[in-house]
């Protein structure tokens, strides 16, 4: 009996990579996005690839997620795996000149997204035969380590690794079980976006560490997918990126030119 999956965020990016690997391994897909057209686009895209449906939500109302799971059950009868994968970044500024409008909205879709979506599917999977997995979406700031101009965006990731690990705590002896994914550096919009308006060489100088660190979506999500699926027990954390693996890149680095930018000179200008 396949699977079914719910990916938020699963319009672009990491998410729509997740979505398409997961249909490709014979599940049945629910993605959301914030707007009908993102959802309808990318529902269009993944739809040859197999069973998939869309709904519109956005993750940061408790009233839509709940409407998610329930849109998800409505169509498919139940859901084995929910990934909370829906996250935002800011604008590369000290935070003290971080506007409260990205400070909200940080917060909003990384934190308060995955305390809603990890809520309503541990409700909803409790209640099921079989119970279900919940995902958590690890980042940069997750592991503790700080990065200037990025403390909004890590303080939402150090937030997800203690809910993450206190909800494993709790969910123990209960049906439902909590993973963790932590995917790495993803060459994608919300990872380039944030350069669009910082000087070109600036870019320059972090697609170097980049090249060496980072890997495309149709490299990693397969991957995630193929461990996701696998997992069995409570507390499964799913990383791509190790310090081992960080460490022989940067040792091959001089012997193993990439170029993870190659033909994509209009993702940053």
């Amino acid at each position: 009996m396949s699977r079914v999956v719910v990916v938020t965020g699963g319009t672009r990016g990491i998410g729509l990579g997740l979505a398409k690997s997961f249909l490709t391994q014979g599940c049945k897909v629910v993605i959301c996005g914030r707007s009908e057209g993102s959802v309808q686009g990318a529902v269009g895209e993944l739809s040859t690839l197999g069973d998939v449906h869309g709904i519109p939500c956005d993750v940061s109302d408790p009233e839509q997620v709940q409407a998610l799971w329930d849109g998800a059950v409505e169509r498919y009868g139940r859901v084995d795996i929910w990934i909370n994968n829906a996250g935002v970044m800011h604008s590369l500024v000290d935070f003290v000149d971080a506007s409260t409008k990205e400070i909200r909205n940080v917060v909003d879709v990384n934190l308060l997204g995955s305390l809603y979506g990890t809520h309503v599917a541990m409700q909803g999977m409790r209640e099921q035969e079989g119970g279900g997995f919940v995902f958590l979406m690890e980042g940069l700031g997750s592991d503790g380590k700080t990065r200037a101009l990025h403390t909004l965006y890590g303080t939402s990731k150090y937030a997800v690794r203690y809910l993450f690990k206190s909800l494993v705590e709790e969910a123990a002896d209960t049906p439902v079980r909590i993973g963790s994914i932590s995917p790495g550096i993803v060459v994608t919009e919300l990872l380039t976006a944030v350069y669009e308006d910082r000087p070109v060489e600036e870019f320059d100088r972090v697609k170097k560490i980049f090249n060496i660190l980072a890997d495309r979506v149709d490299t990693v999500a397969p991957w995630i997918v193929e461990q996701v699926l696998a997992a069995q027990n409570n507390g499964a954390t799913i990383t791509w990126l190790t310090g081992f693996t960080a460490f022989g890149r940067f040792m091959t680095a001089p012997f193993n030119k990439r170029d993870l930018f190659a033909g994509d000179a209009d993702m940053v200008q």
